[in-house]
């Protein structure tokens, strides 16, 4: 289950968007550029846990929140992926946050880059997520399932432990967390957003793109079926400086899998991108 309770940081407030559209989210004042947190398809902002709990320790300021049609955002009426940058950019107004650095999972990872080309950002973190061949030939038909009545098997704790026996090899503390969180979602919205990603590509949408020179941190994990090291190495060279990192004995949920890696790895990017940016100042 979810935890609510006061204590919790990523507990969140409601916010209201926009007519119709209330978003969960998380913020905490700190140093700048903030870090904006993009979770991917049929997650949620505890997706993010350990990186945003790392985060406050760090003293930067942090933004998480749930998508729209994703844990405790309304849905939307309809999903486009141009939807979800507005409404990031409506968020990024409410709290008064310019050029953020965008550290995006999964699907989060185009919403991100298509935000990127529209609006000032000062670096991007692209987890287990790219541009283009985002969806294995084994997603959309298990997601019409899902969406047409599959996930309703997912009400039983003993389908969704299964399912989480095989979603990962690594049983550790943060991994059980990330699962009492995040189960397999059993609301049609959930499924339905997905459809946007499907056939994504971003070079045929911004043939001359922009933006490509912001600092860009790349991870990928060799036991992820979704998103390869040789996509990994293909998106990190379309930026002027891109990093690669590849965590051979993870899967998708490297975020969770690997968290005290992953933070580490962040923190000295974050760190000497900093000092680069000093010195070209």
């Amino acid at each position: 289950m979810i935890d609510n309770s006061v204590d919790d940081a990523l507990a969140g407030k409601k916010i209201n968007l926009r007519k119709g559209v209330n978003l969960q989210v998380c913020h905490s004042l700190g140093k700048t550029p903030a870090i904006v947190f993009l979770h991917g398809g049929t997650g949620n902002r505890f997706n993010f846990r350990c990186q945003y709990e790392f985060a406050l320790t760090q003293g930067w300021e942090v933004l998480l929140y749930d998508l729209g049609g994703h844990g405790q955002s309304s849905a939307y009426p309809r999903y486009s992926i141009g939807r979800h940058r507005r409404d990031l950019k409506r968020l990024l107004e409410n709290f008064g946050i310019e050029s953020p650095i965008l550290c995006c999972h999964s699907y989060g990872v185009p919403i991100g880059l298509e935000f990127a080309q529209h609006y000032p950002v000062s670096g991007i973190i692209a987890i287990a997520g790219g541009t283009h061949d985002l969806d294995p030939w084994w997603e959309i038909p298990l997601m019409k399932f899902m969406a047409w009545g599959g996930r309703y098997l997912f009400l039983s704790s003993e389908i969704q432990k299964l399912n989480n026996l095989f979603a990962t090899t690594y049983r550790h503390e943060a991994m059980e967390k990330f699962f009492a969180e995040s189960p397999v979602p059993t609301d049609f919205h959930s499924y339905k957003a997905l459809e946007i990603f499907w056939d994504y590509n971003f070079f045929t949408r911004h043939p001359l793109p922009q933006n490509l020179h912001i600092p860009a941190l790349v991870i990928t994990a060799g036991k992820d079926s979704m998103f390869t090291e040789k996509m990994g190495d293909e998106l990190a060279s379309h930026f002027i400086s891109g990093t690669h990192l590849h965590y051979p004995d993870a899967g998708h949920l490297v975020i969770a899998e690997r968290a005290l890696e992953v933070n580490e790895a962040i923190a000295n990017w974050l760190m000497v991108d900093s000092q680069q940016s000093t010195v070209n100042s």
